[in-house]
């Protein structure tokens, strides 16, 4: 049965034969800021993208991705932890310490549209039974506005290199994890490292406190499967990102090289 934004889809001259999609989404345009002109169509905000350049933006993701799983391999506190409560973390933190170290390392990219898949490829898919999903998904362009603008918030914050370290610290050890064998030993290092962080915003007071905290809380609503189809994806094709992410933590043979294998042309 079709909705209301279905039936809306079909009218929409974006289907029309005549029409030219655009070919090239900048996401560092102003409209993509919460609050702004609402798009004309859905249509557009459901296209699939992909990045533009590739080649680029895939070895800087990787670069920033192979700094954080250091920094969290250099926190002594970490490795005090069951090994259980180690990949519990890991797995629930490592998307927005990595958007942090996209933000610290000024790391920028464009999106365009995805092509369209091949004749062949559709009548491959269409073999698969009803809810069958191919591995892996292709990123839409209203899921990258939403995590484009998560950067541009820590961005527009201009954290100093010491508010980095420590606001990393309060994201690692997340004590609201279920699961967890030492919630409470966690708790209590995620308090540090947030005191920490207030006593160096002083005389700036709790406002900025608090702003860092809810851009932070922001982060971990960015799907751990965008990321990983938008920045990796191309370079790791189907293998799965959390065993990648334990091979780089516990130093398995494989990664960090996996990351530099040539891309697809």
């Amino acid at each position: 049965m079709s909705t209301g934004v279905d039936t809306e889809c079909e009218r929409c001259q974006c289907h029309s034969k005549d029409k030219h999609p655009a070919i090239l989404y900048t996401l560092l345009s102003q409209e993509l800021r919460p609050g702004g002109a609402r798009q004309r169509c859905l249509c557009h905000q459901r296209r699939a993208v992909c990045l533009r350049t590739p080649h680029v933006t895939c070895r800087a993701a990787s670069d920033v991705l192979v700094k954080t799983i250091n920094f969290v391999k250099n926190v002594a506190a970490f490795h005090l932890l069951p090994r259980e409560d180690q990949l519990l973390l890991l797995d629930s933190c490592w998307v927005p310490l990595f958007l942090l170290g996209l933000v610290q390392e000024m790391v920028t990219f464009e999106v365009m549209e995805a092509p369209a898949p091949s004749m062949l490829k559709k009548i491959l898919l269409s073999g698969q039974s009803k809810g069958q999903e191919p591995e892996g998904t292709q990123p839409t362009l209203a899921a990258v506005q939403r995590l484009q603008w998560c950067l541009n918030s820590f961005w527009r914050l201009d954290l100093s290199p010491s508010e980095f370290t420590y606001l990393r610290g309060a994201i690692l050890f997340n004590p609201a994890i279920p699961g967890l064998r030492a919630p409470l030993y966690i708790e209590s290092l995620q308090w540090e490292a947030q005191r920490a962080l207030r006593e160096l915003l002083h005389p700036e007071g709790q406002g900025r406190f608090s702003r860092i905290l809810r851009v932070t809380s922001s982060s971990r609503s960015i799907p751990a499967a965008l990321v990983t189809d938008l920045f990796f994806r191309p370079v790791i094709g189907d293998a799965g990102m959390g065993e990648l992410l334990v091979e780089m933590l516990f130093e398995v043979a494989g990664w960090p090289q996996a990351p530099w294998l040539p891309l697809p042309c």
